[in-house]
């Protein structure tokens, strides 16, 4: 009985990881321009980085960007380079894509529910295209799969328990139905990427 052998990995071309860069951070842009249409937060840093623009005058963009600086000297000590460029680029790309969105996007009005599945779905195909692309939107995202490398710990799983602490902080700053709802978003994005995201499944190499 003759054994097949498991196929040589296939590896990104650097224009496929920048289309699927560009497509990730875009979905998740979009993403969390649906959620502030309706008021509503996620988890990770993005979900800080959105509840910090609800109590102050600084805007998703910013903040996102500012709170990810930290995140960048573990990718470089623990991942590489190669993926911190990578994550930087994924993350300023988001940054100035959300910023823009608003000027030509203008929701008047979005039902929680709607707002919830549409940001989760959104933001898990995004981060899912971003991680086959050696990429990450920097702060526990480059925690979540350093983990998942290394210790066989499911990127979903780790984000899911910074997620409780961020919106544990949100029922102490914002009304109990806007919690819930955006706790129905991020459950909604924790379960596409612990999912779909495997390495055992997905083979190809950035």
């Amino acid at each position: 009985m003759f054994l097949l052998s498991k196929p040589k990995a296939d590896r990104h071309t650097p224009l496929e990881d920048v289309q699927g860069i560009l497509v990730g951070a875009t979905l998740v842009a979009l993403a969390v321009h649906f959620l502030s249409s309706a008021n509503l937060l996620t988890g990770q840093i993005a979900g800080l980085a959105l509840l910090s623009s609800y109590v102050s005058d600084w805007s998703f963009g910013a903040i996102f960007f500012v709170l990810n600086l930290p995140f960048y000297i573990l990718a470089v000590r623990q991942i590489g380079w190669v993926f911190t460029f990578k994550t930087f680029a994924a993350v300023a790309l988001m940054s100035a894509i959300a910023e823009l969105l608003p000027l030509v996007l203008d929701i008047n009005m979005m039902h929680p529910a709607l707002g919830a599945v549409l940001g989760g779905i959104l933001a898990g195909v995004g981060l899912i295209s971003l991680f086959r692309h050696g990429a990450t939107l920097g702060g526990v995202g480059i925690v979540a799969l350093w983990l998942q490398d290394t210790r066989g710990f499911q990127a979903g799983n780790t984000q899911l328990i910074f997620d409780l602490f961020v919106f544990g902080l949100a029922f102490l700053i914002l009304p109990f139905q806007v919690v819930i709802w955006s706790l129905l978003g991020a459950v909604i994005l924790n379960m596409i990427i612990t999912v779909n995201h495997r390495r055992d499944r997905y083979v190809a190499r950035s």
